[in-house]
Order: structure tokens, then C-alpha cells, then sequence
């Protein structure tokens, strides 16, 4: 006849409750619970690290930051190692818990104590002090909760793989199913979209969302201002001959280097500068630098515009893989991807960079930026994708086409686009004439200068 009991049953039976039981079990259940705590706590310190913290972590000297950027590196079955552990440990809790109850009131009592116990007691605890109070802690206190448990975790990471690994299959699974419904969309279906449900909404509008649709997939190379388009200051300059610079420049911010421009010192707010424009030219305005904000040419400009509300600040020296300054970007220049141009009273509205010949022609400077051109002529802003390089000018995608630089009067044919060079100097393509042979420009598109 089989036994109506489980057998773990019979053992608390067994068991004598006593002080040290109560004990080594309490002792034992307090040491489940901190695990708890560790785990949940470690999922928010790890996962709330911003890829700056990341990437300081990575090149310090200290092994447990290298450690946690390690873990990092594989998000995936990091999280799955946090979770398979939280929920053993948790497991464990329960497990203990309903043990102690049936040796402490039998099981005649499961139906009314153990329940209040499990479901009120241990809930509470687990919520408590194994959810709530580490994740808020942890927030918090993000690098020392993840260097304090990298060690742990790197150790767990390499006990459990064979459930993390069963588990990141399942989640890779699911993903794909849910690609193949077709739960993703494309920029380029965003744009039929928009297209279908702004019949009637004012070209106005319509670009505004267009920009708001691209905003996310432009990188800073594509809208910062040039290095040699940068107004910056020496800063071995007098404060006459800055004054004088500053009152030609009409900028509110300018980039002060030392000896070229790809050593950025900080940048200079003119503000700054309004007590002290009595001062003589041996003032020490150099005291007045404030500390630049440095981003890399691939970082996209919606997490740039994050990091500038952040940050608190208007303008991000660009620097390329080597270190060297390779442009400039504003808050403005974000803005007006999404809004379109925005001129004041420092704008010069006659240094124009396009002109209209007729419906189909027209020129352009050379230093004139890709997405710039695209948008004048209201193009697919990936047109050039495949063909440009690493080029983000119209110059520099002549030069990828000609693969050498072009002379004077110089046709150079791309799909419809017939382009002519009018002026070029040694280094680089200073103008060019745009005809479009098979009306890729959308007639109907404002056009201004």
C-alpha cells in the first residue's frame, strides 16, 4: 500500500524541534533571504550601468571592473544566471519554511498556520526584504553593488550554463517567432505609414515628423559641423585680440585648444566673460574655461540629446577613433533635424550653400553634408548608403565615386544624378552643379534658401 505521506513529511516528523533547530534553521533562512536580496539587487546595479560607466570600468585597473564590463558583454545570459539563481533561492525559502511548519504543528495544520505562514509571512519577507529594499539600494549604489557581486556572479555564470544556455535558446526562439509575425517595423514602413495617414496635414507637419522618424537613425557624423567649418580660440591669445574674435564670431560658445585644434582645452562661454569686459589684455581669462563634453562620431543623436539634457549643457566636441577633433555639434544642430532650420540674429541668411537653377538643377558647396543635401532636395536620406565610405559630405562622396580628386568641369554620373564640379583646389571640391535627369526631386517640395 503506498504511503499517504511524502517523505520529506516523515523526516520533519522525525525531527525533534528544539533551539538549535529553530536556530540553524532561522540562521539558515536569514542567509536565504540576504542571497535574495544579492541577486534582485544585482539585476538593477549591473543593468541600470550607463555604457560611459561601461566603458570606464573596462579600462580601469581594478579586476572586478573588468570583471563586471565581462559580464556585460554577454547581457543575455548574464540576466538568465540572476533570475535561475533568484528563483533557486527562493525555491529554497519555501521549501525550508513549509519543512520547519510541519515539524513545528504537523500536518494536521498545513491548511490554516502553514498557509498563513507561506503565503503571508515568507510573501512579505521575499517582497520585502529580498526585492523591494535591495533594488532601491542598488539603484543607488550601482558600481559598488556590481563590483561587490561580479566575483559571485562570474562563479554562478559558469555553475548554471547549461540553464542559462536551455534558457537563452527558449528566448531566442520566441524572438524569432515574434520577428516572423512581423511585430518589427522599418523606418522605411514608418515613412509609408506616415505617407498614408497625413493626406490632409500641412507640409509643415509633415516634415516634422518625417524628422522625428529618421531622428533616431542619424549619428553625429552626419549633422556636426565640420572641423574646419569650428570658430575656436588660441588659448595663448590676449584678452583684446579674444574680445575682438568674439565680436566677430557672434557665437554665444566657442572651443578654446593649445597649439591645434585637436587639443580641445574646454569651451569658453561668453557669458562668462560680461564682468570682466573692462579688463585689460593681461587678464586671465583662461581661468574662465569650462570642461568639454567629448562624444565619438558613431554615437547616435537621440542618445546624445539624452545625454545633453542630462549633462546640461548645449554643445559636444566630435572626436574620431584616433582622439582627434573631427567636428562640432550644438543642441541646435539636434533640433533642427527634427524642426528644420533655425536662423537668428547672428545667422547669416546670404552665405548661401544651395541655389535653384531650374526644377531639375542646381549647386551646392562641396562641404555641404549629406543628410543636408538629402533634405534640400527632399531625397531618401539612404540613397547614398552603399556608395559613400566613410564620406558624410557631398565632396567627399565625388571623391568615393571619382576615386580621385575630380578637376574642373569634371561630369561625374551616379544612378539619375548628374554631377559637375565648378570649383576645386588642391585638397578638396569646393562647388558642384546637381542635375537630376529623371525627376528624383519632389516637385512639390518647398525649396528655400
Amino acid at each position: 500500500m503506498d504511503d499517504p505521506y511524502p517523505s520529506y513529511y516523515l523526516i520533519a516528523q522525525i525531527i525533534e524541534p528544539s533551539f538549535s533547530y529553530f536556530f540553524i534553521n532561522g540562521l539558515i533562512l536569514v542567509l536565504l533571504l540576504i542571497g535574495s536580496a544579492l541577486a534582485s539587487g544585482s539585476e538593477v546595479a549591473f543593468f541600470s550601468l550607463t555604457n560611459d560607466e561601461i566603458a570606464s570600468l573596462q579600462d580601469s585597473e581594478n579586476k572586478r571592473g573588468r570583471r563586471v564590463a565581462n559580464l556585460l558583454a554577454n547581457p543575455k545570459k548574464l540576466l538568465s544566471t540572476i533570475l535561475i539563481l533568484n528563483n533557486l533561492i527562493n525555491i529554497g525559502i519555501v521549501t525550508l519554511t513549509t519543512f520547519v511548519s510541519w515539524s513545528l504543528f504537523g500536518m494536521n495544520a498545513t491548511g490554516i498556520i502553514v498557509i498563513l505562514i507561506q503565503t503571508v509571512g515568507i510573501t512579505f519577507a521575499i517582497v520585502f526584504f529580498g526585492e523591494i529594499v535591495p533594488k532601491v539600494y542598488a539603484n543607488q549604489s550601482r558600481i559598488p553593488f556590481a563590483l561587490t557581486l561580479a566575483p559571485i556572479l562570474s562563479l554562478f555564470s559558469s555553475i548554471l550554463q547549461p540553464l542559462s544556455w536551455f534558457l537563452m535558446a527558449f528566448s531566442n526562439l520566441v524572438e524569432k517567432r515574434v520577428e516572423l509575425k512581423g511585430f518589427s517595423l522599418s523606418v522605411d514602413e514608418l515613412h509609408q505609414a506616415l505617407e498614408l495617414t497625413t493626406e490632409d496635414t500641412p507640409n509643415e507637419e509633415k516634415d516634422i515628423l518625417r524628422g522625428i522618424v529618421n531622428f533616431g537613425t542619424l549619428s553625429v557624423k552626419q549633422v556636426m559641423r565640420s572641423r574646419l567649418d569650428i570658430t575656436a580660440i588660441d588659448v595663448e591669445m590676449d584678452f583684446h585680440e579674444l574680445m575682438d574674435k568674439i565680436n566677430k564670431s557672434g557665437y554665444s560658445r566657442i572651443p578654446v585648444f593649445e597649439e591645434t585644434i585637436d587639443n580641445i582645452l574646454g569651451v569658453l562661454y561668453i557669458k562668462d566673460l560680461l564682468p570682466f569686459i573692462e579688463k585689460d589684455e593681461d587678464f586671465a581669462w583662461k581661468d574662465l574655461i569650462r570642461k568639454s563634453f567629448f562624444v565619438p562620431e558613431t554615437k547616435k543623436v537621440d542618445v546624445l540629446l539624452k545625454d545633453f539634457q542630462k549633462m546640461r549643457v548645449h554643445m559636444a566636441i566630435v572626436v574620431d577613433e584616433y582622439g582627434g577633433t573631427s567636428g562640432l555639434v550644438t543642441l541646435e544642430d539636434l533640433i533642427e533635424e527634427i524642426i528644420g532650420e533655425i536662423n537668428d540674429e547672428f545667422d547669416d541668411t546670404n552665405d548661401i550653400f544651395f541655389q535653384e537653377l531650374d526644377n531639375d538643377t542646381f549647386i551646392f558647396e562641396g562641404k555641404v553634408s549629406l543628410n543636408d543635401f538629402c533634405k534640400k532636395l527632399d531625397l531618401d536620406s539612404q540613397i547614398f548608403e552603399e556608395v559613400k565610405g566613410e564620406s558624410e559630405s557631398l565632396g567627399g562622396l565625388l571623391l568615393e565615386l571619382n576615386s580621385k580628386l575630380p578637376k574642373n568641369g569634371t561630369k561625374i554620373k551616379f544612378e539619375d544624378f548628374e554631377f559637375t564640379v565648378l570649383a576645386v583646389d588642391a585638397r578638396k571640391i569646393k562647388k558642384v552643379k546637381v542635375h537630376l535627369s529623371n525627376g528624383e526631386k519632389d516637385s512639390s517640395a518647398p525649396f528655400t534658401d
